[in-house]
């Protein structure tokens, strides 16, 4: 398993940026719910956090250990969402750079370099520098991904227990089986995302 590294930050940190910014979401794919996004600014020379991984890989008691830890370690930690409403209006991919930006304004300090997972968002209006792989190679990144997947697993839980139908305890909106029958049983909420086709078209029982 990959661990991510301060490499990238070490270099900036060497050229004289001192609020490197990591910043990712969670919630691109789901069918309900919103987007999170979530930076973190580490302090220079900060070192490697033990059991940071890539959110997806670790699991959910050991993403709130990590959390927890880079919450207390970060000189800067903040989430920013867009809401099902911004997201079916915006599309997805404006809707996850609102986030990110949100995330960014919340921050206690103004960020000076910008480390992105994945490719390049101009949407995001501000500089940054995407890195493919992000979320399991570069800490600040990683660190990101874990708030941010720690936030909107706890809300969707917290969701999950108003719609037990639709088992977003266990499935946090994405598209298994259980949420689509009860899709096509009970039909949307209002937490359901319109604009994604599996929300509305029919499907065959």
């Amino acid at each position: 398993m990959r661990t991510p590294t301060l490499e990238r930050e070490t270099a900036l940190w060497a050229d004289g940026h001192r609020a490197v910014v990591g910043l990712d979401e969670v919630g691109r794919g789901p069918l309900a719910g919103p987007v999170i996004a979530a930076a973190v600014v580490f302090p220079p020379g900060q070192l490697p956090i033990e059991g940071l991984r890539d959110s997806k890989l670790m699991t959910a008691g050991a993403r709130q250990r990590v959390a927890a830890q880079v919450r207390a370690q970060a000189i800067g930690c903040a989430v920013g969402a867009a809401s099902v409403r911004e997201i079916d209006q915006l599309n997805i991919r404006r809707a996850t750079a609102l986030a990110m930006r949100r995330a960014l304004a919340h921050l206690p300090l103004t960020p000076d370099y910008v480390l992105v997972d994945g490719q390049s968002l101009p949407e995001l209006d501000t500089s940054h520098e995407a890195i493919i792989g992000g979320d399991s190679g570069c800490q600040s990144i990683a660190a990101a991904s874990v708030v941010a997947k720690c936030v909107r697993d706890r809300l969707m839980t917290r969701l999950g227990d108003r719609y037990p139908a639709f088992k977003w305890q266990d499935n946090k909106g994405y598209a298994t089986r259980a949420h689509l029958a009860a899709l096509d049983r009970d039909g949307p909420t209002r937490h359901h995302r319109t604009s994604f086709a599996p929300v509305t078209q029919p499907r065959l029982l």
